[in-house]
């Protein structure tokens, strides 16, 4: 599982122009099972995904679609990890 931190390179008036492609990206992966959560940040300087792929090499495939990401939008940190239940 991974937890990608999105931070903004621009202003927030840039990424709000972009926003409903990120959305209709992020439905696409949730409708296929890739995205669990995501939501922005507090303060509003980026956002989280929760993403389960089978490896690295897969989740930066899907993130490469990002629309945030194809117009160099935000820098992106990827952190994998092994969860366990409570």
């Amino acid at each position: 599982m991974f937890i990608v931190s999105l931070t903004y390179r621009c202003d927030l008036s840039e990424i709000e122009r972009h926003l409903p492609a990120h959305i209709a990206y992020l439905d696409k992966y949730y409708a296929a099972g890739v995205f669990l959560a995501s939501g922005r940040k507090v303060p509003r300087d980026g956002g989280v995904i929760l993403a389960t792929a089978p490896n690295r090499a897969a989740l930066l495939t899907i993130l490469a679609e990002d629309p945030f990401q194809r117009h160099l939008l935000a820098d992106y940190q990827i952190t994998e990890f092994v969860p366990r239940g409570c």
